[in-house]
């Protein structure tokens, strides 16, 4: 069972401005986390260290205790890490096959099937194959984006603010999506700014300030809590949570 370890992991896009600052994290299967904090606090950056997409990181990333190095973003996808940007997740000019199949370049072998199983796993999709990206809906747009993470079978995903910009029920849908494939046995970290709904559907709530993380708990908990809601949700604990 996969299992993903960052320890000591600080960073940033140059030697001398660190964003992230000594961050320890082990996201396991069958979890949701959910990361949340201020503007600035380093959300984002994190996930890109943990994916290799920046260079400028110490401490230690591995998924099953092997090592993954800074910068080398091909070596976690080979190991089993997928990363959803926020933007520029689908290829707009491409059609909703052209942008599975690009999903799928690491395969050596069984693309069709790959192929295949988004679509089984998204439906939406299936009529929408020779359309492209770019003139699909929001929703649709994030969907495809989790389905271009998910060809290369990983068993690690790392979601930036998959909701940015959806409306209400759309966002509940692409939650709703998120919390099945955690279940079915995904490892996911999510960065995610509608944080009140993200808890709600995580399992783990993981809060970063400046860099640093100050809080690591279950979902719950930290939604329950008085003084992060006040901070960072902008309201109180409800009488009775609503998990789902």
């Amino acid at each position: 069972m996969t299992t993903l370890n960052a320890s000591g992991v600080c960073g940033g896009y140059a030697t001398a401005e660190l964003i992230v600052k000594g961050v320890d994290l082990t996201v396991g299967p069958k979890e949701l986390a959910v990361i949340i904090g201020p503007n600035g606090a380093g959300k984002s950056t994190f996930l890109k260290l943990l994916a290799g997409l920046l260079s400028k990181r110490t401490g230690q990333v591995s998924v099953d205790d092997a090592a993954l190095l800074p910068g080398d973003a091909l070596a976690a996808c080979e190991r089993g890490v997928s990363f959803v940007p926020q933007e520029r997740n689908v290829f707009g000019s491409l059609t909703v096959q052209e942008n599975l199949e690009m999903g799928g370049y690491l395969l050596r072998s069984g693309l069709k099937s790959r192929i295949e199983e988004q679509l089984s796993r998204f439906p939406i999709l299936r009529g929408r194959l020779r359309e492209k990206a770019g003139n699909l809906s929001g929703g649709q747009r994030q969907v495809l984006a989790v389905a271009i993470a998910l060809m290369t079978n990983p068993k690690v995903l790392l979601l930036d603010e998959p909701t940015a910009g959806l409306s209400p029920a759309a966002a509940k849908e692409i939650f709703v999506l998120i919390r099945e494939l955690a279940s079915s046995g995904l490892a996911i970290l999510m960065v995610e700014q509608n944080a009140l709904l993200a808890l709600e559907y995580g399992t783990r709530g993981v809060v970063l300030v400046a860099g640093k993380k100050v809080r690591d708990d279950t979902a719950d908990t930290v939604l329950r809590d008085d003084e992060i809601r006040h901070l960072f949700l902008g309201r109180a604990a409800p009488a009775a949570a609503h998990h789902v």
